[in-house]
């Protein structure tokens, strides 16, 4: 009886052994299983954020190289406008200047120098290649007017005086050959009793024109 009371025992034992050992085994199981599931989760939500960054990112860097662009294309814009407009007040005398050329001083001898004369020695410098011109500091544009009034020369409304001091800036070279030459300007002007004195300079400075450019018929195509 005592043994067989023992052996029972001995199975039960046993039987529960096996139960415990396969109920831990199942947990242990469904933990792994769990944290695989959760790793996997962590996994898939860690790729989508990366995926997502590294989007943005790229968005960002194209932004960053648009933007890039824009500026440069507006910076060369701005510095071909800005070349334009430094060229056109020059070409319009707006802006002081200075460079190689001549200095011509006109002076009444027999006869008196006229609006007359500094038209055709204006004409003849820029003939010769003038790239800027001023009688007595007054400016030379396409819109200066050189007349005679009574015993008075006007040169862009203001009146000035013999002798005439006319400023070039060019070739000096070129203009002291088409000024100076037999039957040039120099020539022509003794022969009619005046005086023209020509000098070439390295370096001349002539000013800006100083007034407003006003016109009555022109306006601007809409």
């Amino acid at each position: 009886m005592t043994i067989t009371i023992g052996i029972m025992c001995f199975i039960l034992s046993l039987v529960l052994f096996m139960q415990f050992r396969s109920v831990k085994e199942a947990d242990i199981t469904n933990i792994k299983l769990k944290r695989e599931d959760e790793l996997q989760e962590d996994l898939a939500d860690w790729k989508e954020k990366y995926e997502d960054t590294v989007a943005k990112l790229e968005d960002t860097r194209n932004k960053i190289n648009e933007y890039k662009q824009k500026a440069e294309n507006n910076q060369e814009t701005s510095e071909l406008l800005n070349q334009e407009l430094n060229q056109t007040n020059i070409s319009l005398g707006k802006t002081d200047v200075e460079g190689e050329g001549v200095i011509i001083v006109l002076q009444d001898k027999e006869k008196e120098v006229t609006a007359s004369d500094l038209l055709d020695l204006v004409n003849e410098l820029k003939q010769a290649g003038a790239e800027a011109i001023s009688i007595n500091d007054q400016r030379v544009t396409s819109l200066t007017d050189i007349v005679d009034v009574d015993e008075y020369t006007y040169i862009n409304m203001e009146r000035t005086y013999s002798p005439f001091t006319v400023k070039v800036i060019g070739n000096r070279k070129y203009l002291e050959a088409g000024l100076t030459a037999k039957g040039g300007f120099v020539d022509s002007m003794e022969k009619n009793g005046k005086t023209a004195v020509v000098t070439g300079e390295n370096n001349v400075q002539i000013f800006k024109y100083n007034k407003e450019f006003k016109t009555k018929s022109m306006k601007i195509e809409s």
